[in-house]
């Protein structure tokens, strides 16, 4: 069975280092020194990736990536927390991006900075944020950019039999690629039709499994069921309910939903509700 690794950001991100670098800072003088080690202490991420990166203007920095399968309302905390502890690591200046696979509910609007403000103290961190579906399926064989050709399906224009073939070609042309065709088939299943996507392409559930997207979209599955059902139960005692509440159950562990849950059946108003959602 493939490790994580095979599939995972890691592995994406070393087919082509300074192809990568020089797109995410959108500086085509940067170039890649090496991968670094991005587990701090209590703290590791499948989806991370810190690069040791070079620029003749700027010298040695850190590119730090974070691939996310969908936004959620932490990611700015995730990003500022993440980009001080490399930093303070490695000593070096951070250029933190993020990149978001999949687009996230309509409920959330996608920030690129953390800013908080407490006892007149305030904390900044700025992050560049690339969104997936916005970016154009050509400029991957155009660059080229191998890192991103099992994401083909879910970029902008990637969606049509003919660019998916295109992609799946390009994979099965290089040795190094072969292993991420189950990736490229697990992406194309959200545009095309699964029984077409494994017609014409290999779907290895073996490999699929220890893809920690898949994994993501396992637990988000869990999390969206709690989560509708949490808010069915709140309409069906108290009617409709306000959308910032909805809200906020936007990213709640499996756990915590179904405390809320729980709450939401003893309460005896949505006020009451609202107090213990706060705590």
């Amino acid at each position: 069975m493939a490790k994580v690794a095979d599939i995972g950001s890691k592995r994406l991100i070393n087919l082509a280092p300074d192809a990568w670098v020089k797109w995410v800072t959108q500086r085509p003088e940067v170039v890649a020194k090496e991968i670094l080690g991005s587990e701090f202490h209590w703290i590791s991420r499948e989806t991370d990736v810190l690069l040791k990166a070079y620029s003749a203007t700027h010298g040695d920095f850190l590119l730090l990536n974070e691939l996310q399968l969908r936004y959620t309302a932490q990611m700015p905390l995730r990003m500022r927390a993440y980009a001080a502890l490399a930093q303070e690591r490695y000593r070096l200046p951070t250029y933190p991006v993020l990149i978001n696979i999949l687009p996230p509910s309509s409920s959330l609007t996608i920030v690129s900075s953390y800013e908080q403000e407490f006892l007149g103290l305030r904390a900044i961190q700025d992050y560049r944020t690339i969104n997936l579906w916005e970016i154009d399926a050509e400029i991957v064989f155009e660059q080229p950019l191998p890192s991103l050709l099992p994401f083909v399906p879910i970029l902008r224009g990637g969606g049509e039999i003919s660019v998916v073939q295109r992609a799946l070609q390009a994979l099965r042309a290089d040795a190094q690629l072969n292993e991420l065709e189950s990736l490229l088939a697990f992406f194309a299943s959200f545009v095309l039709d699964t029984p077409l996507v494994q017609q014409i392409m290999r779907w290895d559930m073996a490999v699929l499994r220890e893809s920690p997207w898949y994994q993501e979209i396992e637990q988000r599955g869990i999390q969206e069921g709690a989560r509708r059902q949490l808010i069915r139960v709140l309409v069906q005692r108290f009617g409709e309910i306000p959308h910032e509440v909805e809200v906020r159950f936007e990213g709640e562990s499996v756990e915590k939903l179904e405390n809320l849950m729980d709450s939401a059946i003893a309460v005896s108003s949505l006020d009451e509700f609202v107090v213990i959602l706060s705590r």
